[in-house]
């Protein structure tokens, strides 16, 4: 399993240098900026690329194994998983601005639209590559090899340890990230669709950088006409990191944790 492992993010590193190369010598060095829009469609495409090769080429394993199958894909799945993500973040952000934690300030005139279209474009690969690299193919051979409860502790700790790279970490945001890896690995199993736990990850991300005008992950958002300012404890509104880092967002998480887990999760029968 482990050179499976091995060979599926070496296909995935080795097609973004590919890519990022062509795209540098075409578009210039710009192109190749990680935090670019570019950039993340290149790591998606190389992710995908990746699962192909490794999923149905190498393993011979259908679609479905991976949730990533054409019932996977059906609107309603994932709208479903998207609304979850967005109403998640969304109500915890809610409660901190309703107890003036969170404060809504005046910014420099800009495009409101402008700022929502470049989120979706910047948001949308990513959070796919990261339920890709994460929660796809790897998950699968865990979940086949040792359980899906096995499968979802493992990703969720590495998810978690992934994005201490980002600025400004502390111990308290990576474990709230490693409880949304938990939580999106839980909309995952509930709902056996990556495609729904993608569209969780993206509207949660959506719903800070493009509606509210916060920090993802600690990655500072642009602010056309309005921004959303931390003015409570970091311990509770997660400070330089953004709603998630902090205990109001885990709180909201670990309900719908504990929704998922007694509505699907216990009866949960994706074995291998």
């Amino acid at each position: 399993m482990l050179w499976r492992i091995l060979a599926f993010y070496g296909i995935v590193f080795a097609s973004v240098l590919v890519l990022q190369t062509i795209a540098a010598l075409a578009l210039g060095t710009g192109a190749a900026d990680p935090l670019s829009v570019l950039s993340q469609w290149i790591s998606l495409a190389s992710v995908v690329f990746a699962t192909w090769i490794m999923l149905r080429r190498m393993d011979k394993l259908p679609w479905s194994e991976a949730g990533l199958d054409r019932a996977a894909a059906s609107p309603p799945v994932i709208v479903k998983g998207a609304v979850v993500g967005g109403l998640t973040i969304g109500l915890a952000s809610l409660s901190l601005l309703a107890t003036q934690m969170l404060s809504i300030q005046a910014a420099a005139p800009g495009s409101w639209w402008g700022e929502a279209g470049h989120s979706t474009l910047f948001f949308l690969p990513a959070a796919f590559f990261e339920e890709l690299f994460i929660r796809g193919y790897v998950f699968t051979l865990l979940r086949r090899a040792a359980g899906w409860k096995f499968a979802i502790i493992v990703t969720s700790i590495v998810f978690g340890l992934l994005h201490a790279g980002n600025p400004n970490p502390d111990p308290e945001a990576i474990l709230a990230v490693i409880v949304a890896g938990f939580f999106l690995g839980a909309i995952l199993l509930a709902t056996r669709s990556l495609y729904a736990a993608g569209a969780a990850h993206f509207a949660w991300n959506w719903v800070m950088a493009g509606a509210l005008h916060i920090a993802v992950s600690g990655l500072p958002s642009n602010d056309p006409d309005y921004r959303v300012v931390d003015s409570g404890p970091d311990w509770l509104t997660g400070g330089k990191w953004g709603p998630e880092g902090g205990v109001a967002a885990v709180v909201a998480m670990f309900l719908v944790l504990f929704y998922l887990y007694g509505r699907y999760m216990r009866r949960m029968e994706w074995k291998a």
